[in-house]
């Protein structure tokens, strides 16, 4: 298994790594890009501990979707399965858990701030924290760099991964307005959504 890890983690994260798999007894499978999540973990009916990671994420990305989906199970051992899933129980466990990890040796110099900043209240996903979502893309292999909607033009038309097209509009707060074209429906869109955009033009700052 760390063999195998060497590929997926920072090299001074791979031996903590393989601990927290053999202490914790997880059984993880490393899967094809999925849209809609980096990880997750579930308990099989036979009572094994199974956690998929995404195979297409970058080193760093990697390694804080296997340590948050390990505070899951180990949140749920701790305290009981009626505990909610990304609840003070489980940000506890995901502070205690990534706490070793956050030092010089593992994370850029540009991203222990960034990083230390989320842990004091980890989100439900790294992509709900725009700024360390940014900052994490920046390390993603060039056939990984999608686009995010900050980086789009006002007015410009983007596609979702399920093939619903948005034209974007102006920044509210944080967020962006953007008109889905079928409906005319207005959404908010987080400044990091991955979307493809349909017609070029210049890249505007995200904050």
């Amino acid at each position: 298994m760390d063999n195998v890890l060497q590929k997926y983690l920072p090299e001074r994260a791979i031996a903590p790594c393989f601990h927290l798999i053999q202490q914790n007894e997880v059984h993880l499978k490393i899967v094809n890009h999925r849209v809609t999540r980096h990880g997750d973990y579930r308990r099989l009916p036979n009572g094994l501990h199974q956690i998929t990671v995404n195979a297409s994420l970058n080193k760093y990305r990697f390694l804080i979707t296997l340590v948050h989906e390990i505070a899951h199970l180990v949140a749920f051992e701790k305290y009981g399965r009626r505990i909610k899933p990304h609840g003070l129980e489980w940000k506890r466990t995901f502070q205690h858990l990534m706490v070793p990890f956050i030092r010089p040796e593992i994370f850029p110099s540009q991203l222990l701030p960034i990083i230390a900043s989320h842990f004091k209240n980890p989100k439900a996903s790294s992509s709900t924290d725009a700024r360390l979502s940014i900052a994490l893309k920046a390390f993603d292999p060039e056939e990984r760099k999608g686009k995010y909607v900050y980086e789009l033009p006002i007015g410009s038309t983007f596609r979702l991964y399920n093939g619903r097209l948005f034209k974007k509009g102006k920044k509210r707060v944080k967020r962006y307005e953007c008109i889905e074209l079928s409906t005319g429906r207005l959404y908010l869109f987080q400044p990091n959504a991955e979307v493809e955009l349909i017609q070029d033009a210049h890249i505007e700052p995200p904050f």
